[in-house]
């Protein structure tokens, strides 16, 4: 049994883009922690990341992407794939299982150890175990209402995951990048 903490969004609309995730800590089908926090910003609040999966195996890789930020002055690309690589290429690193979706004002990136990093056509990521339904209802909701900020997308969707999805809840972090 392992335990796991799952959901981030992240959606760039209207010049905004936001970050939010779910405070829900499950080990198997027993929730440990209910407001738990899975987003950092870095670069004074100029990138922020989040992730899904296991708790210490996210903390690694957060530590690991903001020295390849710090390495690459903050260019968000570079650092996405140079971290992908590594990962990929690390026999210890490998073994991380957790995944983490990376934005700035311009980008948003879902890196994992796979060596995937991609980035979304509509500006729209999404990861963990009710990510597809976050990732749905964001779309659904720009969709409907295109005036929406980004901001209350991100919150909606988890709120909306959160209904569908036993490992999400409602107890939601969002962070803004302007």
């Amino acid at each position: 049994m392992k335990i796991h903490a799952t959901t981030i969004i992240a959606v760039t609309h209207k010049g905004q883009t936001a970050m939010a995730g779910d405070g829900q800590v499950s080990w198997d089908d027993i929730v440990l922690k209910a407001k738990a926090t899975k987003l950092r910003t870095m670069r004074d609040g100029s990138i922020v990341a989040g992730f899904a999966g296991t708790a210490a195996d996210g903390m690694a890789l957060f530590e690991l992407f903001e020295k390849r930020i710090d390495e690459h002055v903050g260019n968000l690309p570079k650092a996405a794939v140079e971290l992908a690589k590594e990962w990929r290429t690390d026999k210890m690193l490998s073994k991380l299982e957790a995944i983490i979706a990376v934005a700035d004002k311009k980008h948003l990136f879902l890196i994992s150890g796979n060596g995937d990093v991609v980035e979304p056509d509509d500006g729209i990521i999404a990861i963990g175990s009710g990510g597809p339904y976050a990732l749905a209802a964001a779309r659904g909701l720009i969709f409907a209402n295109p005036k929406l900020t980004a901001e209350k997308i991100v919150t909606k969707a988890i709120e909306i995951a959160a209904d569908i999805c036993v490992y999400t809840n409602r107890n939601i972090t969002v962070e803004t990048i302007k």
